[in-house]
């Protein structure tokens, strides 16, 4: 119909059936319904978001293909499962049923992973352990060139996904126990990033979309602090590294203190720290592999802290 329909302009049918979708999709309680209608309008019509306003026709299968995304998405069907991908930093990733998907919030892990690895002369070696879709391997590839980055997963439906976001890239998949694995690259590791399972066994999980789409086995850390598989990863992390070699860990919003002290009970490791995501919470930790005949234990975890003069800390240490 390229006249839009009974008279209607183009554009403004477009807008108006949006307009719709997105007050159906908010009555069913999805947190960004308009931004979802759009997104679930551009797909049907096979184009991006950015040209939905340069639509000068809107034929009936493609008006069939919304009303059904758009019911769909009102049964808390992920978005991303609907059109099939899901935006990472600068990278698309292909995702679906029997993979997490990657979150806002991981970017800025992923961020700080690639700021550490440019800081390596030459060619320096990333590791991401449970990589999922391969989001955080793809994102270091991508943005750091230079980089030899190794990707490890378990599940076996993950890795499908995986393997389809990996295969044109340089990042070497590997299948198995991220807390066991590469064997071959034990101290020789530049920077270990990671987004393990962390919710514990009472936690409870809210959105509609977690609980019925995402995998369990991404979820569950395991544990009755659900930290068991980020303490055995923070392990095979300090494992891999070279001596000065860093860390960093995605945990929830609560876990911050105790993976903080998990990481200094374990030893080895120097300028662990705590760091916030966009919106203020306490999203990942860091640290430092010690180097040989470094000190015993995190700087300020062994000092008093009594005798410190915290007014003449730069507060912007380690941020």
């Amino acid at each position: 119909m390229p006249d839009g329909s009974a008279g209607v302009p183009v554009q403004s049918l477009l807008w108006a059936l949006v307009g719709d979708a997105a007050l159906a999709l908010e009555s069913a309680g999805v947190p960004s319904p308009r931004h979802d209608a759009e997104e679930l309008a551009a797909w049907s019509l096979g184009i991006p978001r950015s040209r939905l306003r340069m639509v000068e026709m809107l034929d009936d299968e493609a008006l069939a293909r919304f009303r059904d995304v758009v019911a769909r998405r009102e049964v808390r069907e992920p978005l991303q499962h609907i059109i099939g991908s899901a935006p990472f930093r600068y990278v698309e990733l292909a995702v679906g049923p029997g993979v997490f998907i990657p979150r806002p919030e991981t970017e800025v892990v992923a961020g700080w992973a690639i700021d550490r690895a440019r800081e390596v002369a030459g060619k320096p070696v990333v590791v991401d352990l449970c990589t999922g879709s391969g989001a955080i391997a793809l994102a270091v590839a991508d943005e750091v060139p230079q980089a030899v980055v190794h990707a490890v997963e378990l599940s076996a439906e993950a890795l499908v996904w995986a393997r389809r976001n990996l295969a044109c890239s340089r990042v070497v998949l590997h299948a198995g126990d991220a807390r066991q694995a590469l064997p071959e690259l034990v101290g020789a590791v530049d920077v270990v990033v990671s987004n393990p399972p962390y919710i514990p066994a009472d936690g409870q999980v809210r959105e509609p979309e977690v609980l019925a789409y995402d995998p369990a086995v991404a979820l569950w850390g395991l544990g009755p602090d659900g930290l068991e598989v980020l303490r055995g990863v923070a392990r095979r992390a300090q494992e891999l590294l070279r001596p000065g070699g860093v860390f960093v860990v995605e945990h929830a919003d609560v876990q911050g203190a105790a993976v903080v002290d998990l990481l200094r009970e374990q030893g080895g490791w120097t300028e662990v720290a705590d760091h916030p995501d966009l919106a203020g919470r306490d999203r990942f930790a860091t640290a430092r592999k010690q180097d040989a005949g470094g000190p015993p234990t995190d700087f300020m975890s062994a000092v008093d802290m009594s005798a410190v003069d915290t007014h003449s800390v730069d507060s912007s240490a380690g941020e």
